[in-house]
């Protein structure tokens, strides 16, 4: 399609219309493009500047009525281009919901076309609604056999299944405990709830084949303590007197004898050794006989 010449040549106009659309006189980059959109339309693409607006233009349309000489604005827009950066595109909120998202004040949107769901029994006016909710039946929809099948391999292969990390480590299964109440129909056999306060699973669906440390048959040995037993403290109410004052100080102890010292030996010279001569000892004098002595002495 030919391009209007005269539309083609008005980008001052188009310019215009963009700064007022903008507010912003600097916000309006250089001209980068002029197409026509239609007989005697012609869309004019400016340059956007705007921070955060990477890859947008703006983009102003001029038409001209037939045989008329001057160019009009039909509309003016900031618009991305091929390369703009864009938000992610928007999912509705009953397709962005997942498991685990359900909080107490949010309620799900129906879905009427659910795979995992096939019609029920509805029952008539002459049906007895109480007998058939007790055979399972009166509800508008139930669960699809391929349905069942998925719940039991994602209940199977969770946390309360065989390969759980209690499990593993269990001395027996779950569908030997007083605690498990079977499931009824089809999953009775692969399923039960458990009723035991005292297990982790308390109050979920766990397999026949899962286990804890709280099942009912369960024992531990009762061996002693590996510390030593302390000795037993006897408590009486009897009194017992304190003496609170200070001891008396420990005696000090004796002072160790003093040393002394030796007397040199004086030792004299030859010239004092021969003018005092060394005197011999004396002998003592032998004790007068007695008178029965003499006598004796005479008889012999």
């Amino acid at each position: 399609m030919a391009i209007d010449a005269v539309l083609s040549d008005a980008i001052d106009l188009a310019r215009a219309a963009a700064v007022e659309t903008a507010d912003d006189a600097d916000a309006v980059g250089e001209h980068l493009s002029a197409s026509p959109s239609g007989d005697r339309l012609v869309t004019h693409l400016f340059a956007c500047e705007l921070a955060g607006y990477r890859g947008w233009v703006w983009a102003v349309t001029l038409a001209r009525a037939p045989r008329a000489k001057d160019a009009t604005v039909c509309e003016a827009a900031l618009v991305p281009a091929d390369d703009a950066l864009l938000a992610p595109t928007w999912i509705p909120w009953a397709e962005r919901v997942r498991p685990g998202d359900l909080e107490a004040p949010m309620v799900l949107p129906l879905i009427p076309d659910d795979a995992r769901l096939v019609y029920g029994y509805e029952g008539t006016v002459d049906d007895d609604l109480a007998q058939l909710w007790e055979i399972g039946l009166g509800r508008e929809r139930i669960l699809a056999s391929h349905g069942r099948a998925d719940v039991a391999a994602r209940w199977y292969r969770g946390s309360h299944g065989p390969s759980a990390s209690s499990a593993v480590n269990a001395a027996a299964h779950c569908s030997t405990c007083a605690f498990f109440i079977p499931l009824t129909g089809s999953m009775r056999l692969t399923f039960g709830a458990c009723a035991n306060e005292w297990s982790p699973s308390d109050g979920k669906v766990v397999s026949v084949d899962h286990g804890c440390g709280a099942h009912s048959q369960t024992d531990v040995d009762h061996s002693s303590s590996v510390w030593p037993v302390p000795d037993p403290v006897f408590e009486s109410d009897t009194f017992q007197a304190l003496d609170l004052t200070a001891p008396p100080a420990p005696p000090a102890p004796p002072a160790p004898p003093a040393h002394r010292e030796p007397e040199p030996a004086v030792i004299a010279d030859d010239h004092t050794s021969s003018q005092a001569p060394e005197a011999a000892p004396s002998e003592a004098p032998e004790p007068a006989p007695s008178d029965g002595e003499e006598r004796a002495h005479d008889a012999t």
